[in-house]
């Protein structure tokens, strides 16, 4: 073993020398071409997968796509895809060209805002008592400064200095745990070996565990209905682009997931008692024309949710959409307040290709609802087909079936497909046009879920309290 060891080493180290030395060498890696986290080997086949000294097996791009399991005491290694597939076997790294640090890896407490311009690189984070002032840190969580949110300043510790200014803090990515290019808690190393050093190929064994090949969880296995109960229970938008989305001064923020529903339901915030002032419109039987009185669908009336209310997206702004959603029943007095969603591109029960998808989207949502069995954090988002609840008026609708009672048609196409990501979506957009051929607004709400979220199932967010721009506000 001390031979074996003694030659990998060696060869690891030639071929460290003769990369850094000659311009000329057929085997140096082309190093801007990869986003490289960290000192790692690059293995080219069929494709180019870069290999880190704590499992990771990742693509061009930075995206993990397989681990590497080594061998005890060698140089030598298994790859196999995230579902737990073998695509290489024998992988020696000791025979592989090294690429350098090209990329940063940040370390992060939680959701922080990212800006790096010439004066520096910066991590923002919200004030925790929901103030005007957040502070700010460095790539390795230290502090260096402060924010003011009314001014979009970042402010040296003196707190007066001023050492850099954005336009609008919510054009800024939103960096959180777990996101590409920032620190995970370190993987579990199941040998005993020490860990390999891309630098030297000293022996030993790291592992990462890669994403369970079991069944995942419905996106709809922990209901989350806010269905509405009955009774008792501004900035503008410029012509062919996304509307300017300010953060209100104290609001609340935070992170969770996105659900979703459609009861048909009048909703909690139409009645003028529980609004506050900020009621909300209702319709006729069929969701088409707006009427007040009357009482809900759902406790024997004729008052429903309006169509008008279905998520859209506005043409020239393809990464922003817009909906209307119910918050937890302990927040009943948040009727009309807008929030930004943030999704992170993974999901509360399972990660799949549909989640990453929608990684760095946003969602302007309004609210017009609650729902008691609603958590903190989570908003259920309200789209046609996205399941009736504990509620349903949607019967006199003349649509097909609705689906899963907690889900709706993405829950029974994720099962129908076994959970494969294209399947998935594949399902849902032929049940969109099946179920709603009847009626065009509807199925246009309920693709928005296939299309603008990409059947995403309970994506996690970061949000953000802000103004309530006027494409929302008009169909309140």
């Amino acid at each position: 073993m001390k031979n074996t060891f003694l030659k990998a080493l060696l060869a690891a180290g030639a071929i460290l020398f003769a990369w850094s030395c000659s311009d000329e060498s057929t085997t140096a890696p082309k190093a801007p071409e990869y986003a490289v986290t960290s000192d790692a080997w690059l293995l080219s086949t069929d494709t180019d997968y870069i290999i880190y000294l704590d499992g990771r097996v990742t693509n061009a791009e930075g995206d993990v796509v397989a681990s590497i399991k080594f061998i005890d005491n060698s140089s030598v290694g298994v790859i196999t895809d995230l579902a737990g597939n073998v695509l290489y076997d024998g992988v020696d790294v000791a025979g592989l060209p090294l690429l350098e640090k090209n990329t940063t890896i940040y370390a992060i407490t939680g959701p922080a805002f990212h800006l790096k311009d010439e004066t520096g690189d910066y991590l923002i984070y919200l004030a925790t008592d929901g103030g005007s002032i957040g502070f700010v840190t460095d790539s390795n969580a230290t502090v260096i400064g402060f924010f003011n949110f009314e001014t979009n300043t970042v402010i040296a510790p003196d707190g007066v200095t001023e050492l850099t200014k954005v336009d609008n803090i919510l054009d800024l990515p939103v960096l959180q745990p777990g996101d590409k290019f920032t620190k995970e808690p370190d993987p579990v190393i199941e040998s005993s070996s020490s860990a390999i050093n891309p630098e030297s190929s000293s022996n030993g064994g790291g592992d990462i565990n890669p994403t369970s090949s079991a069944t995942p969880k419905s996106s709809s296995s922990q209901p989350k209905s806010s269905s509405s109960a009955p009774k008792s229970s501004s900035s503008a938008a410029p012509a062919g682009g996304c509307p300017t989305i300010k953060t209100k001064s104290g609001g609340r923020s935070g992170s969770g997931w996105a659900t979703r529903y459609w009861d048909c339901c009048a909703p909690h915030c139409s009645w003028a008692e529980n609004a506050g002032g900020n009621t909300t419109k209702t319709c006729d039987s069929k969701g088409k024309n707006v009427v007040g009185g009357g009482g809900s669908i759902c406790s024997g009336g004729q008052q429903t949710t309006c169509l008008s209310q279905i998520p859209f997206t506005v043409d020239g702004c393809t990464d922003m959409g817009f909906a209307f959603a119910a918050v937890p029943g302990a927040d009943g007095g948040t009727c009309g307040k807008c929030y930004q969603l943030t999704f992170t591109g993974k999901g509360k029960y399972a990660s799949d290709n549909n989640l990453s998808a929608i990684k760095g989207k946003k969602l302007i949502i309004m609210t017009t609802n609650i729902g008691h069995d609603v958590e903190q954090g989570q908003f259920d988002i309200m789209i046609p087909g996205g399941g009736v609840g504990a509620f349903n008026g949607c019967s006199q609708m003349g649509w097909g079936n609705q689906g899963k009672q907690y889900g709706g048609l993405l829950s029974d196409c994720e099962e129908e497909s076994n959970y494969n990501s294209s399947k998935t979506l594949t399902c849902l957009k032929n049940k969109c046009n099946s179920v709603f051929s009847n009626d065009a607004t509807a199925k246009q709400g309920c693709m928005f879920l296939a299309e603008f979220m990409h059947a995403a199932g309970n994506p996690l967010h970061n949000y953000v309290e802000v103004e309530c721009p006027d494409v929302l506000k008009k169909k309140y």
